[in-house]
Order: structure tokens, then sequence, then C-alpha cells
């Protein structure tokens, strides 16, 4: 399913949205626990506060015959207490003699049927009851004794709410996740925004390019490495699509003339031909131009035919295993008997051992075939080509080097890409630019790879690579 273009956010907003949920469900989590961790506490420390209150009115309750008796200030002690304590309702303290009977209850209407509900043979000196609408209380029961002998007891009842309640660490709580909830919202935004500008900035980039604009100015200064590499590799990436764009309107303009030329000469030529403007021997030669200028125009076709078959895959190699210091003997022996220049010379030099490989006897003679054409062309008709099998690094390697005057040296990187010709080359011979392409593409399939070694002002030599 396609989503619609006017209902797709910016990065900023989509994960700016989903942080903020994840950091909402994380700060609900850990108020949940904190909370209960807090409330906890609380409980076991107000219980523990009320334990040592209960103490104290023990103490204060007994006389030396061991005699329950109630001292009028005890009233007193219990406001003091419910001061300290903060407490939003008055403690609720009663205390039992030995018999059971009640000899005083503070706030005096105490609820008989808690007192009811009071087991003295319950060992627990703390336990939980519940009124009729539900509400917990926590009932803290402290014995009185003289001499290890009971004389009564002290109980004291507080409705949960005060026992768990703690206003002033829960204000705290709150402050604190309102705090990290804030600060991690403007976290978020701040680095959503730092990495979503430099995408944005990709995206723009690319808007540029397809509007044919490869002018791009990213910011250097970017610290993030994934980021940095992102930005340079599309930078890189115009920078060849630029190339490539030239290249392609090049091999337009140049394809046009290159294809053009030969049909117009054959068309003018046979034209004359025709017409009786040419008669005997200078007709002769007229239709052998033509025929160069058809077999140069064939060869440009078939470049671009088997070019486009390599390219999508539909032309094969078959590999079988090969003597390659004889393979590499026939083919520089047939291309040199099929060449019209006398002067031209094809030293080869082979080494003593026997080199064998599998690879495919026919794209090695293309490859090797349309090195010696290039090195013929730079060398010219009275050049010299030297071509030296080696074996290094477990690879066997072919050199094919003329004497020429060398590739300029911003050139260099150029050379293997398709439709590309040096300036020096668009003036001095016609072509699409394709073949070093092929041969390299051809190379790469057979499981090798062809390199331009070196080339200077004495000469260039490339070096076709095979796998033994």
């Amino acid at each position: 399913m396609f989503v619609k273009n006017d209902e797709r956010k910016s990065l900023l907003q989509i994960w700016t949205i989903r942080y903020l949920l994840t950091l909402v469900i994380g700060i609900i989590v850990i108020g949940l626990i904190s909370t209960s961790w807090l409330r906890y506490n609380a409980t076991q420390k107000r219980l523990d506060i009320m334990k040592l209150i209960a103490e104290e009115i023990a103490d204060r309750t007994v006389d030396a015959q061991g005699n329950v008796r109630v001292s009028p200030a005890l009233s007193l002690l219990l406001e003091r207490r419910q001061r300290f304590l903060r407490l939003e309702r008055r403690l609720v303290v009663f205390i039992m003699d030995e018999r059971g009977n009640v000899v005083f209850r503070d706030p005096r209407r105490v609820p008989i049927e808690f007192i009811e509900e009071i087991s003295l043979d319950n060992e627990k000196d703390v336990e939980i009851l519940r009124k009729k609408e539900g509400e917990k209380l926590y009932l803290v029961k402290q014995e009185i004794t003289n001499d290890n002998v009971t004389s009564g007891w002290v109980f004291i009842l507080l409705p949960e709410k005060d026992v768990t309640a703690n206003k002033e660490q829960l204000q705290l709580l709150f402050i604190m996740l309102g705090s990290l909830a804030f600060l991690g919202l403007a976290v978020i935004h701040l680095l959503t925004r730092k990495l979503s500008k430099p995408i944005k900035d990709v995206a723009d980039a690319a808007k540029k390019i397809v509007g044919g604009d490869y002018d791009l100015d990213f910011d250097k200064d970017i610290k993030e490495k994934e980021v940095y590499e992102l930005t340079q590799s599309f930078e890189e990436m115009a920078e060849r699509l630029q190339q490539l764009e030239l290249m392609r309107a090049e091999l337009l303009a140049g394809v046009t003339h290159e294809l053009k030329t030969p049909v117009a000469s054959i068309s003018g030529l046979v034209q004359a031909v025709k017409d009786e403007v040419v008669d005997g021997q200078e007709a002769k030669e007229f239709m052998e131009m033509c025929i160069k200028e058809a077999s140069r125009l064939e060869k440009m076709v078939e470049d671009l035919l088997e070019f486009n078959s390599f390219a999508v895959g539909a032309m094969k190699v078959s590999k079988e295993e090969q003597n390659i210091n004889q393979l590499v003997n026939e083919i520089a022996h047939q291309w040199l008997v099929g060449q019209d220049a006398d002067g031209l010379k094809l030293n080869t030099l082979l080494p003593e051992q026997r080199l064998d490989a599998a690879t495919d006897a026919l794209r090695v003679q293309q490859i090797l075939y349309n090195l010696f054409n290039n090195a013929k062309e730079a060398a010219g008709k009275d050049g010299e080509i030297n071509l030296v099998l080696a074996e290094k690094e477990g690879d066997i390697r072919i050199d094919v080097t003329d004497n020429g005057p060398g590739i300029p040296t911003e050139e260099q990187n150029l050379v293997f890409e398709r439709f590309y010709r040096g300036k020096d080359k668009k003036q001095s011979a016609r072509g699409l630019g394709l073949g070093l392409t092929f041969s390299k593409m051809l190379a790469q399939t057979l499981g090798g790879d062809l390199v331009l070694k070196e080339s200077s002002d004495k000469g260039t030599t490339f070096t076709l690579i095979l796998t033994s």
C-alpha cells in the first residue's frame, strides 16, 4: 500500500513523537515502580514510628506494682506526637488491662466494633482491619509488661492513607519525573533535529540532481562518522553522475558524428560513382573507400551490440584449461599478420616455465586485440609494442606496453569509463570509447582484471591479470 505524499511527515516530527511516546511510557513505568517503593518504605517507616509511640505509651501507663495507670498527660503526649507526624487525622489510641477491659480511649469515640474484632491471643504486633465501607486500617499492638508479667495492651489505629502517605517524597518524585520528561523532550528534539538536518540536506541534494544541478555543497564540519560518510559518498556519487552525464552528452554527439560521417562518406562516394563523376581507376578507388567506411561503420555497430549484450548478461564465457604461453604467442602472431603497417614491431617475451590457467581463449583474444589496437594507435604505424607474460603473486600477468606519448595524468583515472575518449583520441581516431570498458568487464568476468599499470611520455602499459 502506497502512502500519499501529503500524508508523509518530516523525520523530525516522526522521531520526536516516537521518542516522546517512549519517554512517557518509560517515565510512567518508573513513576509507578518508584511510587510503589516509596509507599512501601513510607509504610514501614510510619509503622516503626507507631511501634515506638506504642512502646512509649506502654512505659508511661504501668506503675511499679505492674498495674495499668493512665496519666492525665497522655492526651497531651498524643497531641505532640500527632503534630510531629503531621497526620491529617488524629491518632486513635486505646488501652486495655490484662482482663481485656478498655481503660483509655483517645478520642473518646473509638468504634467499638474494632475493639471487639481485636484478638489478644494474636502475637502479631501489626494487623490490618477493614471497615464495612472497605477502608483499610493498620492496628499496632504493644504489650504492657512488668517483670515479664503482662499488665495490658496498647493499641494504635491508623488509616492506611495516613500510613502510606508521604507527600514530600511524592511531590519530589513528581517534580523529578516532570523535569526529566521536559529535559528528555528537549534533548530528543534537539538531537533529532541535528540528525535530520544532514539527511534533509541529502534529500534536497537529490532533488537538485533530479533537476540536473550537480553543484552540491555539504557541511564539512560533521562530527558523526556515519553521517559524514553518507554526505561524502553522496557528493562523490554526484560528481560521478555529472561525469557520466557529460560523457552521455558527448556520446550522443560522438555517436551521431561517428555514425553519420561514414554514412555520409559512403553516400557521397556511391553517388559520385553513380553519376559518373569519376570512372575507371578512380571509381575503383572510390568503391574501396566505401568498403573501408562500411567496415568502420560495421565495427562501431558491433562494439555497441557486444557491449550491450555483455552489460545485460547475454554474453557468456566458457573456461577451459589453457597453455597461456602458447595462447598469448598465437594471439600476438595472428594480430600482427593482420596489420598493414610494415614498420610496426611486436616483441613477445614469454617465461621459460609453462603457465596454465582455466580461461576463455576467445575472450582473452578479444582483450589483447583491443590492447594491441590501442597501442598501435598510440605508437603509430612505425611504433613498437612489447608483450610480457609473467607469473606474480600467484596470478598470471600479461603486460602490453607501447612507446607512444602516454595518457595525460588527468585522464588516467577515466580510461575505463564507458564512452570516454581522450582529447587527443577524439581528434586522431574515430570510435565509441567502449573498447577498454568492454575489455575490463571481460577480464573481471574471467575472474581477473584489466588495469592501467603506468603511463608517461615514454609509453603506456596495460596489465591483463588472469587467475592461475
